[in-house]
């Protein structure tokens, strides 16, 4: 559905292989072709994690919010699984530099979150 409506933009037209192919799974158990490892586009498996940490850390209409620390658990579990493990260690590496930066910013001015400095990187 996301990447039927992105077709439609043609500004978005290199982005749909990442939308098209977020829910394949590393081990090929995915959809909707079930492509695995390399064979899912990098973006794909980018957006992979981010939606399912995003997904998991939010209130759903069929779900609750879990805290960011089981998040990250579940997130390690599905490592060589649902999700490219060389993409799970990159995330970890920088996820607690985000949520600490997140926490910085949350309930400041838009000129307060602009001046905020970005990760763009962390190591082990």
């Amino acid at each position: 559905m996301g990447a039927t409506i992105a077709s439609h933009v043609r500004q978005l037209g290199p982005y749909i292989p990442g939308i098209l192919y977020h829910h394949e799974r590393y081990d090929g158990k995915g959809y909707p072709e079930g492509i695995k490892g390399d064979e899912i586009p990098l973006e794909a498996r980018i957006l992979a994690v981010a939606d399912a940490f995003a997904a998991m850390t939010s209130d759903r209409s069929h779900s609750n919010a879990i805290s960011y620390d089981e998040a990250i658990e579940e997130i390690k579990r599905g490592s060589g699984t649902q999700f490219d493990p060389n993409l799970v260690d990159v995330f970890l590496s920088i996820v607690d530099e985000i949520l600490s930066s997140q926490e910085r910013t949350a309930g400041a001015t838009p000129a307060q979150v602009e001046s905020t400095p970005v990760v763009t990187g962390g190591s082990k």
